[in-house]
C-alpha cells in the first residue's frame, strides 16, 4: 500500500498537469473554448474575472422544466485544463433529455492559484445552479457533479469535503445554498490525498509539495478522508493500468464510501490508463461504455428515461 500511495503522490506533482496520457485533440485544447451548441452563462465573478458555465440543453427545453442537471469539472491537475473535455458527454446527456453543464474554474497556470480555489469554484458552480434553478429549467434535487482527474477531484470535493465554500468572494446569503450535489460521476479521479494510516506516512518532502499545490493541509481536500454516511450515490470510472491516479485509489473510496453505507459503484477498465474515457480515445471504446453505463446509473436514479442510445452513430 504505501509503495502504491507514494508513487501516486510522485506521479500527480510531476505529472498531473496533464489529464491525459494522450493529449487531446488541438481544437479541444483552446482557452477559452468555443463550444458552439451550448448557452454560455457567468457562474461566478472574481474581482475582473468571469467564470462561465457552457449548457447545453436538451431539446424543447423550457424554464419551466425540472430537469435533472449534470454539472462537470475537466481535468489538468489544478494547474490546466478546459471545459471542452466534458463537450461531447454533455451533448449526450442534453439528447438523452437531460441539462449537461462544462465549467470553468481557475487553475494555477491562468490565475495563480491552488485546489483549494479550483473546489472553492466547484461548490460555486453546484450552488448557482442550484440557486437558478427555476431560471435554468433544471430540478434543484437532480444535480449531479462530474469530472475527470482533478476535475473528478473537484466533484468528489463538492460531495464530500465540507467547508472550503469561498464565501468571502461570493454574496453571504448565497452560502445558505447547499453546494453539495445529489449524485457524483468521477472519471479517474484523485481521492486520496493524504496518508491512509499512520502506518504508511508519506515522507515530509512529497507533503510539502503536495501542501503547497493544494495550498491547505492536503487531508482537508483529500475526498477519502471526509466520506461519511449520507454521501452521494456516485459512480466512478477508472482505468485499471492507471499509473498518474492508480486504480487502488478508487477501491480504498469505494471501500470506504460502502462502509459507511452509502452507494457507490467502480466500473474498472482493464488494461486502460490516465485518461481513457475522453472522447476521440481508442475509437471511443471507453467513451462509449463509460458514457452507457453513466445512463444506466442515471436512469436508476431517475435522472433518465428510457434504454441508453450512445451506440446510435451520431453519439460516437
Amino acid at each position: 500500500m504505501r509503495q502504491i500511495l507514494g508513487y501516486l503522490m510522485v506521479v500527480m506533482m510531476a505529472a498531473a498537469a496533464v489529464s491525459q496520457s494522450k493529449p487531446p485533440k488541438r481544437s479541444n485544447r483552446k482557452y477559452p473554448p468555443v463550444l458552439p451548441l451550448a448557452k454560455v452563462v457567468v457562474y461566478k465573478t472574481i474581482g475582473e474575472l468571469e467564470l462561465r458555465a457552457y449548457i447545453y440543453n436538451p431539446k424543447g427545453h423550457r424554464a419551466t422544466d425540472k430537469r435533472a442537471v449534470a454539472v462537470f469539472f475537466f481535468g489538468g491537475g489544478w494547474r490546466a485544463g478546459t471545459p471542452a473535455q466534458f463537450q461531447h458527454q454533455c451533448e449526450y446527456l442534453a439528447s438523452r433529455g437531460m441539462v449537461a453543464i462544462t465549467a470553468d474554474y481557475r487553475v494555477s497556470s491562468r490565475h495563480k492559484t491552488k485546489a483549494l480555489q479550483c473546489v472553492a469554484d466547484g461548490k460555486s458552480a453546484i450552488r448557482f445552479v442550484r440557486t437558478n434553478a427555476a431560471k435554468l429549467g433544471v430540478d434543484p434535487d437532480r444535480i449531479l457533479a462530474g469530472g475527470g482527474s482533478a476535475g473528478g477531484h473537484v466533484a468528489a470535493c463538492t460531495g464530500v469535503v465540507r467547508g472550503m465554500e469561498g464565501a468571502k468572494n461570493e454574496n453571504v446569503a448565497k452560502q445558505k445554498i447547499s453546494s453539495i450535489p445529489n449524485a457524483m460521476a468521477l472519471f479517474n479521479p484523485a481521492l486520496v490525498l493524504a496518508p491512509v494510516d499512520d502506518a504508511e506516512p508519506f515522507d515530509e518532502k512529497r507533503m510539502a509539495t503536495l501542501t503547497a499545490r493544494m495550498g491547505t493541509d492536503p487531508k482537508a481536500l483529500s475526498p477519502y478522508h471526509h466520506v461519511r454516511a449520507g454521501a452521494p450515490p456516485t459512480i466512478i470510472f477508472h482505468g485499471v493500468a492507471d499509473t498518474t491516479v492508480p486504480y487502488r485509489t478508487a477501491e480504498l473510496f469505494t471501500a470506504a464510501m460502502i462502509k459507511a453505507k452509502n452507494r457507490c459503484k467502480l466500473v474498472g477498465f482493464a488494461d486502460q490508463t490516465h485518461g481513457f474515457f475522453n472522447h476521440g480515445r481508442g475509437g471511443n471504446r471507453a467513451f462509449v461504455r463509460s458514457m452507457r453505463e453513466l445512463d444506466v446509473f442515471l436512469a436508476d436514479l431517475g435522472y433518465l428515461k428510457g434504454k441508453p442510445t450512445i451506440e446510435s452513430p451520431r453519439s460516437k
